[in-house]
C-alpha cells in the first residue's frame, strides 16, 4: 500500500473580480499571496494561490478569478463549506474582525467545537473552527493580524451529497474513517492531526444539483508525499474509479478523479513547492507562468487585468 494520505493539499474555487478576491484573502483573512500565475487551460485568466507564509501544503486556497463570472449555485456533488483552523482562544478575535468588515457571521457549535461561518465576496461559504489541536502558525509576513490569531491552514471541508455509502468506501480506501455523526452530518478523519484532515459528509437525499460559477468550489486536492507515492495511489484508486494521467502543475504534480458522489478529487504531490520559481521572500509579487507558455508572455500579460498587491507590515 502507498503511504497514508494525511489531509488536504489545497482547495480550488471560482471567483469573479481578481482584485476583490486578492484583497479579501490577503487583507481580511491575512493569507499570503503565494503565487500569481495563470490558468494553464485558459492562460488569458489568472490562477491565484493563497496560504501561509511559505505556501505549505494544507494551507493553500486557490482561485480561478474569471472577471465578470456569474454567481454559481452550490448543490449536491460539491464542496459547500471550506474550513480553516484556529485555536479556540482566537474565535472572539475573528468574530469581531469579520463583523468589523460588515460580514454576516454565524457562530455555532458543531461536534463540541466553535464554528464561525461567513461568505467571501462571491458568496463562497468559509468557516473558521476553534479547536484544541490547532497547529503552530506560520503567518504571512504581510498580514496585519497578530500572529497568535493567524489562520493555521485548513481544518477540513464539507461535501454535500445525496448518499454516503459509495463515497465512504473511497474515503476509507484513502485512509479516512468515520469518527462521529451529528444529525445528517458525518465526520471522517485521517490518522493524526495534520492540516486539513477532516472531511464531513452532509447528506440530503433530495438535494438539488448546483452549477459551477463564482463562489463555488471546483475541486479539492489531497496531498501525497512524492511522485512515486502518487503513482501508487493512482494504481490503488484506479482499481475502483477512472483516473487521469499525471499532470504537471509546476508547483506540484496532479491526478484527478471524481468520487461517486460527484465531487472532483485530486491527488497533489508536496514537491516541488511554491518557491520552485521564485524566492520565498517575494512569493506572489510577479507573474509566473510555466515554461511552455513563456513564448506567449507578452500576449498573456496584455489580456490580464492589472493587480495591486497591498502589503501590510505583519503584526507581532
Amino acid at each position: 500500500m502507498p503511504k497514508p494520505i494525511v489531509g488536504l493539499h489545497h482547495v480550488t474555487a471560482i471567483a469573479s473580480d481578481p482584485q476583490t478576491n486578492l484583497d479579501f484573502y490577503t487583507e481580511v483573512l491575512g493569507l499570503r499571496f503565494v503565487k500569481r500565475t495563470v490558468n494553464f487551460d485558459d492562460p488569458g485568466t489568472y490562477h491565484f494561490y493563497f496560504g501561509d507564509d511559505a505556501g505549505t501544503p494544507g494551507t493553500i486556497l486557490t482561485f480561478f478569478p474569471w472577471a465578470g463570472a456569474s454567481r454559481g449555485t452550490p448543490g449536491v456533488g460539491e464542496v459547500t463549506l471550506t474550513a480553516f483552523s484556529v485555536p479556540l482562544s482566537s474565535i472572539d478575535f475573528w468574530e469581531q474582525r469579520l463583523s468589523g468588515y460588515s460580514l454576516p457571521v454565524e457562530r455555532s457549535t458543531r461536534f463540541a467545537e466553535t464554528v464561525l461561518t461567513f461568505p467571501d465576496p462571491d458568496g463562497m461559504r468559509i468557516e473558521i473552527v476553534g479547536h484544541a489541536d490547532a497547529q503552530t502558525p506560520n503567518p504571512s509576513r504581510f498580514a496585519a493580524i497578530p500572529a497568535e490569531h493567524a489562520l493555521r491552514g485548513f481544518y477540513g471541508v464539507t461535501l454535500y451529497l445525496r448518499a454516503a455509502e459509495e463515497t465512504t468506501k473511497i474515503l476509507n480506501l484513502m485512509g479516512f474513517t468515520k469518527r462521529t455523526e451529528e444529525g445528517t452530518r458525518q465526520r471522517f478523519a485521517a490518522e493524526g492531526s495534520a492540516l486539513g484532515n477532516h472531511i464531513d459528509l452532509l447528506i440530503h437525499p433530495e438535494g438539488n444539483h448546483g452549477h459551477m460559477g463564482a463562489g463555488t468550489v471546483h475541486h479539492i486536492a489531497f496531498r501525497v508525499e512524492d511522485d512515486a507515492d502518487q503513482l501508487e495511489w493512482r494504481d490503488t484508486i484506479g482499481q475502483h474509479l477512472d483516473m487521469t494521467p499525471v499532470q504537471d502543475r509546476t508547483y506540484f504534480h496532479s491526478v484527478y478523479f471524481r468520487e461517486p458522489g460527484g465531487v472532483l478529487f485530486e491527488l497533489a504531490t508536496n514537491p516541488p513547492g511554491f518557491d520552485f520559481d521564485e524566492p520565498i521572500e517575494s512569493l506572489g509579487e510577479a507573474l509566473r507562468i510555466p515554461p511552455w507558455l513563456e513564448k506567449h508572455r507578452d500576449i498573456i500579460e496584455k489580456r490580464l487585468i492589472p493587480l495591486e498587491l497591498h502589503k501590510a507590515k505583519a503584526s507581532a
